[in-house]
């Protein structure tokens, strides 16, 4: 195979990892829009939600406290990594996150491949769970996740705090405490809520539809910020592929203009010899 054979191929074979690329860059591009639209809508189902705990709260303290005396019991994190690779320091991100953490030996529970790959070997690792690729895996991902903290619940003493280690929307990586349930605002109602449920039930079910909110937001925003950063780190390697291209497009056709003059020289050599021979 001649040099220049060797270049286009190539060329043929960067222009077809381009193309891939591309169409990778595009569908993250799409789920990042379709996350801001599904976000919207659970930040404001999640305020409501809480709001409506600290008002209850307010006016039955007697499971504020006991809340507060649990938080020192037994811990499960999860930790929200990503299940495809192409996303930067996405996943060593959250690894960074859980050494600083304090070494309160939480038991965790790993969503996404990508990091469940690396952290086969924690002392405390628990469970891993494949995570979702997109929204609509989600839903699923999520039933399987209760299912295994359904299970750690039997198997061993019983939890007491939750809580999960992942990616926010912006990028950031932040620990959010779903259990026991603390909201930061203080309510402005002088009566207490008029309930139709005795205070406990009302309280556990509460907890419940909080979990559910609040779970499926924290996806999200992993997934919005796993996909900036594969649209991030698509732009720059297509980029450093393009100048690749452009460089080996530059080298093929100088060697292309290289064979046309070696062919119009032999051509003007035979023509020489010729006319010689005429003579």
């Amino acid at each position: 195979m001649s040099r220049r054979a060797e270049i286009e191929h190539r060329l043929r074979r960067l222009d077809e990892i381009s193309d891939i690329m591309t169409a990778m860059k595009t569908l993250a591009l799409i789920e990042t829009r379709k996350f801001n639209r599904f976000m919207g809508h659970q930040r404001r189902l999640i305020q409501s939600i809480e709001a409506a705990t600290s008002d209850f709260l307010a006016f039955h303290p007697a499971f504020r406290s006991g809340v507060r005396q649990r938080e020192a019991e037994s811990h499960v994190l999860i930790l929200i990594g990503s299940e495809r690779g192409f996303c930067g320091d996405f996943n060593e991100a959250i690894m960074a996150a859980l050494a600083a953490l304090p070494p309160i030996r939480p038991r965790l529970v790993v969503v996404g491949r990508r990091l469940a790959n690396k952290l086969q070997a924690h002392r405390d690792l628990e469970a891993w769970l494949d995570g979702p690729n997109v929204a609509e895996e989600v839903r699923a991902v999520l039933n399987e996740l209760m299912t295994t903290l359904h299970r750690l619940w039997a198997e061993s003493a019983q939890w007491k705090r939750l809580s999960v280690l992942s990616h926010d929307s912006e990028g950031g990586v932040a620990s959010h405490v779903l259990l026991p349930i603390m909201p930061a605002e203080e309510p402005v109602f002088a009566y207490p809520p008029r309930l139709n449920l005795d205070p406990a039930l009302f309280f556990a079910e509460l907890t419940e539809h909080y979990l559910f909110a609040k779970l499926p937001g924290l996806f999200y925003a992993s997934l919005m910020a796993e996909n900036r950063q594969r649209l991030e780190h698509m732009e720059n390697a297509l980029r450093r592929m393009d100048t690749k291209i452009q460089d080996l497009r530059r080298k093929s056709n100088a060697l292309r203009q290289e064979e046309i003059v070696e062919e119009i020289e032999i051509i003007l050599l035979s023509a020489e010899s010729l006319l010689s021979n005429q003579i």
